[in-house]
């Protein structure tokens, strides 16, 4: 009788323990990448020199698509436009495979000046579960260079659906 008991319980809290890690694991890319954009901005600021946020492919370039799913870098800006001066300072690469990670397609990366500023258009990328876009996040950076997260609108989870 306990093991049935057991059973029905279980099948009853695995579907809603799915979706708490799904959830949880949309929001941990959320904050690292926020944690990375900030660590960009802050490195900039502490050296002068500019600094490169970007997706990567294979963890060394700094790849020119709206596809953060790979993972992404850190470093200083070198002299070709979107690539980094020498080994990244920081890099997140092979994140989940079961996210969707995309920027928005007027930026793909974003560098910020010696003074935080980011300059250039605001930067959103948008995290979402392929198998299940019904929770979405968005990470945000201003022209000023401040960084946020949050819910995506509508709109935008609309987007990411679409994407994954």
């Amino acid at each position: 009788m306990v093991v049935v008991i057991t059973a029905i319980l279980t099948c009853v809290a695995l579907p809603s323990l799915r979706r708490l890690l799904a959830r949880h694991e949309v929001r941990t890319a959320q904050t690292s990448l926020i944690a990375s954009l900030q660590q960009a901005r802050a490195l900039a600021a502490q050296t002068g020199r500019r600094t490169v946020a970007c997706p990567t492919r294979d963890g060394m370039r700094c790849s020119d698509e709206a596809s953060w799913d790979g993972g992404w870098l850190v470093g200083f800006r070198g002299d070709q436009a979107n690539q980094l001066d020498g080994p990244p300072q920081y890099s997140r690469v092979d994140t989940a495979r079961q996210l969707t990670i995309q920027s928005n397609t007027g930026r793909h990366y974003v560098q910020f000046q010696s003074s935080g500023f980011a300059g250039g258009s605001n930067l959103t990328v948008l995290i979402c579960r392929r198998s299940d876009p019904s929770h979405v996040v968005s990470v945000k950076v201003s022209q000023a260079g401040r960084v946020r997260g949050g819910d995506a609108t509508a709109d935008e989870a609309a987007q990411c659906a679409g994407t994954g």
